[in-house]
């Protein structure tokens, strides 16, 4: 994983959410599957507090920790048996994931978790907003790699089984845009989006480049783009950047 992974984590933004979902955690845990731990930060301070953690990324993650237990594995088909830890955390991966695989990671979570899910997501995220446009095959990308938008209904949907112990919400988002805004911005070539991100393109899987030089026309159409948003996003109420979800079993389940 690149630097910035590590960057990102230092800002205070990244510390508030990062605290909040740790803090979730209950006190009487022991073992906790993190799914996407990429780098490893959440999966240590988990660890800090007592608990036996198993870091689960796509590839191995290379954390240099003996406390913690690296695992290769896909959130939707999970290499454990059914109830094998006391916690389950997934925090930013399900906005990751299309349907109806997205379906299929949450029957996954719930049946390898035994008492408790921490579910981390980005909260009603408009994904019309900072979208890439791919340099090799034209495809307009959402933002980070986001394919799907939650609010707390929809994400409870993906959980019917369990009920809230506690929630969170974290951070205050943007304002986000409209169809105008959104329509001329990808007519100028999307020039502001997330291309920093490391995730490649959601269709064919290249690596997403900053465009190059724009044209008279291209740069007209991002004005009134900028334009178009600002005279709807004044009129937006402030909303959190996150949610954050602390789940247990209903008795029925």
């Amino acid at each position: 994983m690149n630097d910035s992974v590590a960057q990102a984590y230092g800002r205070t933004i990244e510390q508030e959410r990062v605290g909040s979902l740790v803090g979730l955690a209950p006190v009487a845990t022991r073992t906790v599957l993190d799914i996407g731990a990429r780098i490893g930060y959440i999966a240590r301070q988990l660890s800090d507090r007592g608990f036996a953690v198993t870091a689960l990324d796509l590839q191995r993650p290379d954390i240099a920790d003996a406390r913690i237990t690296c695992v290769q594995g896909d959130t939707t088909q999970l290499p454990f048996g059914a109830r094998s830890f006391d916690l389950v955390f997934c925090s930013e991966v399900l906005e990751h994931i299309e349907r109806p695989a997205l379906e299929r990671a949450a029957i996954e979570l719930s049946r390898v978790a035994r008492c408790h899910l921490i579910i981390g997501v980005p909260y009603q995220q408009d994904l019309r907003l900072w979208r890439t446009r791919c340099s090799s095959c034209g495809s307009i990308n959402p933002p980070w790699g986001h394919v799907n938008t939650f609010d707390e209904p929809s994400l409870l949907a993906l959980f019917p089984d369990w009920r809230v112990r506690e929630r969170h919400f974290v951070g205050v988002g943007e304002p986000g845009t409209n169809a105008l805004a959104a329509w001329l911005m990808d007519l100028a070539g999307n020039p502001y989006g997330t291309y920093v991100q490391d995730e490649g393109c959601i269709r064919c899987g290249a690596t997403l480049k900053q465009p190059g030089p724009r044209t008279p026309w291209q740069r007209v159409c991002t004005r009134a783009a900028v334009l178009a948003r600002a005279a709807t996003a004044r009129f937006e109420a402030p909303r959190p950047n996150w949610i954050h979800l602390l789940l247990e079993r209903t008795e029925s389940a």
